[in-house]
């Protein structure tokens, strides 16, 4: 058994027996890159966007079903409902706006946090996408917060996208680079197995993963 299915293993087993565990991720080790000047000044463009969060769908009753039904599957992670729809929210536009399908991202966050916005990894990774603190300097500016919502989540979508184009479109590779472990199949499985499990759009079948080689 890999080491990731290992420790997942035994968070289940805490939790079964009631044992609080601390906001602690299983992230991996995402390592700092030397960006060309046209991809630091894009990068840098995406993550200052200030625009109001808002679900992007063709109808309001569309809107209504996807938030209904999502809202009612992270119930029993966020039990507030305000803040589990003020969340689902802003992943739909923040995913949406870097091109990204949503229920991919809700997998990505379901693997990498739980769910936890003050959720830190043994290397430092922080909040729902788990971001590593050095994109701050890289991309953005010292007064951005990784532990804020928004600010998270324009991080983490932007840099997956980031992933993704660098890729060629290869969601197995994009997914390894952002967990830090490139050419190994753990991660890229398991966002799989979250997306196709609890994530599905409930408007449509959910595509995919692609380029399922390394």
């Amino acid at each position: 058994m890999s080491l990731i299915a290992t420790l997942r293993v035994l968070v289940w087993l805490f939790a079964a027996a009631g044992v609080c565990l601390p906001a602690f991720a299983l992230a991996g080790a995402q390592e700092e890159e030397v960006l060309s000047a046209s991809v630091q000044a894009m990068l840098q463009r995406e993550v200052s966007d200030e625009a109001a969060p808002k679900l992007a769908f063709a109808t309001q009753q569309e809107a209504d079903v996807w938030l209904s039904e999502m809202s009612q599957r992270l119930s029993r992670r966020i039990p507030d409902k305000a803040t589990r729809e003020t969340l689902l929210n802003t992943v739909h536009y923040e995913a949406t706006r870097a091109g990204l399908d949503p229920h991919l991202v809700l997998a990505l966050i379901e693997v990498e946090s739980g769910f936890r916005k003050y959720a830190v990894s043994n290397v430092g990774a922080r909040g729902y996408m788990q971001v590593m603190p050095f994109w701050t300097r890289a991309i953005g500016t010292r007064e951005h917060n990784l532990f804020h919502q928004r600010t998270n989540l324009r991080y983490g979508c932007t840099i997956l996208r980031h992933y993704l184009d660098l890729e060629k479109g290869n969601l197995y590779r994009a997914l390894g680079r952002y967990n830090g472990s490139l050419g190994k199949p753990d991660y890229p499985n398991l966002v799989n197995a979250a997306w196709h499990k609890h994530w599905t759009n409930p408007l449509r079948t959910a595509s995919s993963l692609v380029g399922q080689s390394g």
